[in-house]
């Protein structure tokens, strides 16, 4: 990602409010289905933002490592899991993904809300443990315009289909799969 993107990416989380302990919840898409997500382990979220979908998991009772390209973002991360008494079960560091995942090992649950680059899918199923699950979501071209970080109708199930899928959409905008290895 380019410096440019980074700043971008800064100032946007620079201009919201903190994260509340009433935002932590996982992304919308994924909140039905709270009861798959397990209750101990170790988690990886990929581009974790402000850190609710994170401090969510390690609320849950899993250790999780969050990454993010905005050094913003992961401050606000940091901060929020120590408002909720879980900051010994997060870390979080901000990097670019342009170079992969961060190193480390199998994960029991892997979160990806909002960000799709099609280099790491490869990646993202390798680091899932045996019975891993993968919540990822992306902007989508199903029901909005074609753009440049949109996944193609079809994209994720054809990147995640030999995964077990236990839930997937793709609707206004938005895709997103809900898979087990």
């Amino acid at each position: 990602m380019s410096e440019q993107d980074r700043v971008r990416w800064d100032q946007r989380h620079a201009d919201r409010e903190p994260p509340d302990k009433a935002d932590v919840d996982l992304p919308a898409a994924f909140r039905p289905y709270a009861d798959v997500f397990p209750r101990a382990g170790n988690a990886l979220d990929v581009a974790c933002g402000r850190g609710t979908g994170a401090v969510w998991l390690a609320l849950r009772g899993m250790t999780v490592h969050g990454v993010d390209v905005s050094p913003v973002a992961v401050r606000a991360a940091r901060d929020l899991a120590g408002r909720c008494g879980v900051a010994a079960r997060c870390r979080f560091d901000a990097m670019d993904l342009d170079a992969g995942l961060p190193p480390g090992g199998l994960v029991d649950v892997l979160l990806c809300s909002m960000f799709r680059d099609r280099r790491l899918d490869v990646a993202l199923v390798s680091r899932l443990a045996p019975g891993g699950l993968l919540a990822v979501s992306a902007l989508s071209e199903v029901g909005a315009a074609p753009g440049p970080f949109r996944a193609h109708a079809g994209e994720l199930t054809d990147a995640f289909g030999a995964l077990e899928v236990i839930a997937s959409a793709e609707t206004q905008g938005q895709a997103w799969l809900l898979a087990r290895r």
